[in-house]
Parts: C-alpha cells; sequence; structure tokens
C-alpha cells in the first residue's frame, strides 16, 4: 500500500520562503515522476512543478524563477523550496507520485501567504 505526507505548509508573509516536504512510503514501490499542485480556495487543482526519477523538471509559469524541485530517489522524498512568495500563491498544495502508471495523492498540507 502506498501512503503520501506532506510536511511544511505554514503562514508566511510576502516574500517569504517556505519549504514542503513530500515522504512516499509503500513496499517494493518504484517511483517514476514526482509533481506538486495546488488547490487555491474556490479555483481548481493546478499543477506546480514535477520532477522525474532522472531528475528533470518542469515548471508552471507562475512557479519558474521562484520554486525549486527536488528529490532523493533513495529515500523517496520530494521536496519544493518556494522564494519570493506571494498572495496568490495561497492554497493546500499536494504531493502527486506516478508509480508503475498508477496516481497517487497526498492529502495536502495548506500554505497561507499573508501580511
Amino acid at each position: 500500500q502506498v501512503q503520501i505526507a506532506e510536511f511544511g505548509g505554514d503562514l508566511v508573509q510576502p516574500g517569504g520562503s517556505l519549504g514542503l516536504s513530500c515522504v512516499v512510503s509503500g513496499d517494493d514501490i518504484s517511483i517514476d515522476t514526482m509533481s506538486w499542485y495546488r488547490q487555491a480556495p474556490g479555483k481548481q487543482r493546478e499543477f506546480v512543478a514535477r520532477i522525474t526519477i532522472g531528475h528533470r523538471t518542469a515548471y508552471s509559469a507562475s512557479a519558474l524563477g521562484r520554486f525549486t524541485i527536488s528529490r532523493d530517489n533513495g529515500r523517496k522524498f520530494m521536496y519544493l523550496l518556494m522564494n519570493n512568495l506571494k498572495i496568490e500563491d495561497t492554497a493546500v498544495y499536494y504531493c502527486n507520485i506516478l508509480s508503475d502508471g498508477a496516481e497517487y495523492w497526498g492529502q495536502g498540507t495548506q500554505v497561507t501567504v499573508s501580511s
């Protein structure tokens, strides 16, 4: 059984930084692509960033230049460093993984950017 846990959501001021972690557990699981998505109140869930098993990355236009995604394949761990946060970054951030053709989601962690 695959379990995903996200950590690091918090209240931060505009212009501040925050790091989100995603930890995956499960026996004999092989993780392909790992991604971050987010969902703001009243809006659809949207893509933020992804990283392949070969560490190729992609970012949304909003995240590009401000966010950095990384992963540790051995520890089944993914990290999102968010800099220069804006009020519009406020959302629940979700970890998403693709493994052997199946897709899994975490429960999300709340990020609130407010002064």
